[in-house]
């Protein structure tokens, strides 16, 4: 895919589709916390692989990502990422846990499946409405999360796809209670649709590839 065939329209596109599907996740992440939250996208880009490390605040930083598997119409990978401090003030939200379950290894199960059950309720409400938009079937796999650092997430997920692409999606994600300023939270889609299933996407959404 050649980053100059995808415009400003079309990265437009996406944002609004992204923006309803927050819409969706803040419902259900609200019912889900038991308080009321706000969710949005503020910015929507496709960037190169090795600029990826540096939207998680570099390659050692360490993460926590729940990633699934796209299949239907379009196929390609998932990931959804928060830095380790805000995973862990996300769980502890979740369990009513004073203490901090993810900020030391070796981290909890009941931890570690709280969060992924964030990312299936993220995921799903993203593709839910990307789906509704383009008329595509998009069928989410069941999440699974590690902790690691950046690099070697990125890494292990891209390794499959570098070899037909050099890009990959950025869908920027804002987390915050409503009301209240504090314990923001910012987080990371990652969505890589196999080479194959970009045009198709694309011309869903009502526009046409530049070239």
């Amino acid at each position: 895919m050649d980053r100059k065939a995808i415009s400003e329209k079309h990265l437009d596109a996406f944002k609004e589709t992204a923006n309803i599907g927050a819409g969706h996740a803040a419902t259900a992440l609200s019912t889900l916390l038991n308080k009321p939250m706000d969710m949005s996208v503020p910015q929507v880009d496709l960037v190169p692989f090795e600029e990826m490390n540096e939207r998680l605040g570099g390659g050692e930083a360490v993460v926590v990502a729940a990633f699934l598997q796209v299949e239907g119409d379009v196929t390609g990978s998932l990931f959804f990422m928060l830095s380790l401090d805000g995973a862990s003030s996300l769980v502890q939200e979740l369990t009513s846990n004073l203490e901090e379950p993810l900020k030391t290894p070796p981290y909890s199960s009941m931890a570690l499946s709280a969060f992924n059950e964030v990312g299936n309720i993220l995921a799903g409400s993203y593709l839910s409405a990307l789906a509704e938009f383009t008329k595509l079937r998009l069928y989410p796999t069941v999440s699974q999360t590690v902790v690691d650092m950046a690099m070697a997430i990125v890494s292990h997920g891209l390794i499959a796809h570098s070899m037909h692409s050099d890009y990959a999606l950025v869908i920027d994600t804002k987390m915050t209670e409503k009301g209240c300023d504090k314990n923001k939270m910012n987080g990371h889609f990652f969505f890589l649709p196999d080479p194959k299933s970009f045009q198709p996407l694309l011309q869903s959404l009502g526009v046409q590839l530049d070239g």
